[in-house]
């Protein structure tokens, strides 16, 4: 009697890695499994045809310096200048940032809650992440003085919206049969937020605020522009008007090393303390 077998199983013979009889895996397939070497390699590509880009064409550095002017411009500013810009930069995004999340929370609850103040209140939500933040800042500027609460007040309105609508849609997705479960058993308003709404809403509250600590960043930087005296942003202000365009662009790699370590501090966060809201590929 014929077997019949799958067209599909592999008939010859399979390498298998040491003695754990565990298939053994390409170089490709070993790339893609590492999360940090892929973009590494990506990333010194780009830099390594930068580099090459610029020196055949003799690109002058005021219009795109090479990398290695770029290097060259960390090096020519003191590494105590260069830490009081960053902690003046992370001092206001962190601050901007926390009252984002002090002020995003009630009104994701309320929007939650309540229909009449969803209608009545998120319009006005719209309005305010449309309006020009860059046209607003000299206002708040002459209104609250140059310390740090006009450069607050604006890193607050860059990066409270996407908390909001985060929060609240999360608040939203959990599944009515157990809110009436909770309501069925004379459960309070406090723990239904608390033990049901607030457990659902993790991941969606997560993902608002990775993207909120990137944009508390641009705020800072944004508030600096207009006004202020140290900070990333006032440094590459400053450098771009003296034509030191190396020095200009290495602020701005720092920006963006800011960025991406807040970022991963947020998932770092989720992951310690919240492990059952991270999809398992991401453990």
């Amino acid at each position: 009697m014929a077997v019949e077998t799958d067209a599909a199983t592999p008939t010859g013979p399979i390498e298998f890695d040491g003695d754990d009889r565990q298939p053994r895996l390409s170089w490709t397939e070993r790339l893609i499994r590492l999360p940090v070497a892929l973009p590494l390699l990506t990333v010194l590509a780009l830099l390594i045809l930068w580099e090459a880009g610029t020196r055949v064409f003799a690109v002058p550095s005021y219009v795109l310096p090479a990398p290695s002017r770029i290097l060259a411009g960390f090096e020519a500013v003191d590494g105590w200048r260069w830490l009081d810009h960053i902690w003046a930069t992370v001092r206001v995004a962190l601050m901007g940032f926390a009252v984002s999340i002090a002020v995003s929370l009630p009104i994701a609850v309320g929007l939650a809650r309540s229909r009449v103040l969803s209608r009545a209140l998120y319009p006005l939500l719209v309005v305010i992440q449309s309006t020009p933040v860059v046209a607003v800042a000299p206002i708040i500027i002459v209104v609250l003085g140059t310390d740090d609460a006009p450069r607050v007040v604006i890193t607050f309105m860059i990066s409270f919206f996407p908390l909001v609508v985060s929060m609240t849609t999360g608040l939203m997705a959990t599944p009515p049969e157990l809110i009436e479960l909770s309501r069925s058993l004379r459960g309070t308003l406090a723990r239904e937020m608390a033990h049901i709404r607030l457990p659902y809403a993790t991941p969606y509250i997560f993902s608002g605020l990775k993207i909120s600590i990137t944009l508390a960043v641009i705020g800072a930087v944004v508030a600096e522009f207009v006004a202020a005296e140290k900070g990333l942003g006032f440094f590459i202000q400053f450098s771009t008007s003296m034509f030191k365009l190396p020095q200009a662009w290495a602020g701005l790699v720092v920006l963006v090393a800011l960025s991406l370590l807040l970022f991963q501090i947020i998932g770092l966060v989720q992951r310690v303390l919240f492990p059952w809201s991270v999809p398992k590929e991401r453990r």
